[in-house]
């Protein structure tokens, strides 16, 4: 078979990109009750009653979902006995399912924790499996493909806090802002029922095994770019949580008081990263993995440093080092599981990167509780709390420098370290 001709399965790799410009969007439209929570936080801190570390433990009960959910299809092996599609739509399903009851069913923190919970667990029958099935239709330019996948997650983690902000433009309750998270999340799972299938390149994914892990982390190199993910995870997601509480005070302190301008403003900064995934794919299978992961790391971990020291300053200004922060700060994601793909023996990346994804999304939960405690501190918290962060990248970079001085760092990017 050449690059353009047709599989023994009847698949067409010309068809690739429309297959990524679907699965795309259903991605995008799926993963939206994420931070449906956080989006909300405000409003929930009046009719429920939260305070402290109430608000982030919500987001927290998503990514501990999320876990279980990912090393359940992990261990079982499901996405090798339930069609890749059908999975995701019942993923997506459930999710909006789940997140329907936090908004409707759910009266406090206990008991929308469970909800919260669930919604984590059934987006694990999105991301991965959305993965699996884009690497079936890519084998050149997988970083790319793979990198636009990461993108629309972002974006879609992002679209909550904007249906807040339309929310509170058009006198929407947060309950029915909740609900059209749901409703774009069955939307995308149905996109992709309808539209994808398993694609030429298409092989069984391995079951988790601890052993194989173990083989897979017996690498340096492997183990060095785990290293790198942990770092970048350290980061990210806290900062996601946070950003939109930070804008929030900061808008207010420089006499902004409009919540639709920083519901506006979380929106774009997240969702920017998303157009920071699919460069930093191109750029990574072209001038190597390492090069892209240190450069990204080093200019988010700037911006988390420097960002707080922004607090009350004008908020264009604020919202500009924000937009570099959003596009740096998730655009080497998808790299880091690409090179475990590329450094570990065969056979071996699937429990590698089950284990990987989570160890990162475990630690996630730490570094948004940290956060959380020292952004309510007296005098510099936002300062202190951002620059937290940049313990993160700067262990990722010398993890990633590491890693490219080695000679099996050759195995990646066709080369290109």
């Amino acid at each position: 078979m050449n690059a353009e001709g047709r599989t023994e399965f009847g698949g067409d790799p010309t068809d690739r990109w429309r297959i990524l410009t679907l699965l795309g969007l259903g991605e995008l439209l799926a993963m939206s009750p994420w931070f449906s929570a956080s989006a909300v936080a405000p409003l929930l801190t009046g009719e429920w009653g939260l305070a402290g570390l109430d608000l982030p433990l919500l987001t927290i009960a998503v990514q501990l979902g999320f876990v279980v959910g990912a090393l359940l299809l992990a261990v079982t092996g499901a996405a090798d006995v339930i069609s890749g599609r059908v999975l995701f739509l019942a993923g997506a399903a459930l999710a909006a399912v789940a997140n329907l009851g936090f908004a409707y069913v759910a009266r406090d923190l206990a008991s929308a924790i469970p909800f919260r919970f669930l919604t984590g667990f059934a987006l694990a029958g999105v991301y991965p499996v959305g993965m699996k099935l884009i690497a079936g239709w890519f084998r050149l330019d997988r970083g790319l493909a793979i990198g636009v996948l990461v993108g629309a997650l972002t974006v879609g983690s992002a679209l909550p806090y904007l249906f807040r902000a339309v929310g509170l433009m058009s006198g929407l309750d947060w309950h029915a802002v909740v609900a059209s998270a749901s409703i774009a999340g069955l939307l995308g799972g149905a996109i992709v029922a309808a539209t994808v299938s398993a694609g030429p390149f298409d092989t069984r994914a391995p079951r988790f095994s601890l052993s194989v892990a173990r083989r897979a982390f017996s690498e340096r190199s492997v183990r060095l770019a785990n290293l790198g993910y942990l770092g970048h995870m350290w980061e990210l997601y806290a900062m996601w949580t946070w950003i939109p509480a930070f804008f929030a005070a900061s808008f207010a302190a420089a006499g902004l008081t409009d919540p639709t301008a920083a519901s506006l403003a979380a929106f774009i900064v997240v969702s920017v990263g998303g157009v920071g995934c699919a460069v930093a794919g191109r750029v990574a299978d072209r001038v190597g993995r390492t090069a892209l992961t240190m450069t990204a790391m080093a200019i988010s971990g700037t911006s988390a440093l420097a960002i707080g020291f922004l607090f009350g300053a004008p908020p264009a200004l604020t919202l500009l080092l924000g937009i570099v922060w959003g596009v740096t700060v998730v655009a080497d994601s998808a790299q880091f599981s690409v090179a475990v793909t590329e450094l570990g023996p065969p056979g071996t990346a699937g429990s590698a990167l089950a284990l990987q994804t989570a160890a990162g999304f475990l630690l996630t939960g730490l570094t948004i509780l940290l956060v959380g405690v020292l952004a309510s501190a007296a005098g510099p918290g936002w300062q202190v709390a951002f620059a937290l962060l940049a313990i993160g990248p700067a262990v990722g970079i010398a993890a990633m420098g590491r890693l490219r001085s080695l000679p099996e760092s050759t195995r990646m990017a066709n080369g290109r370290r």
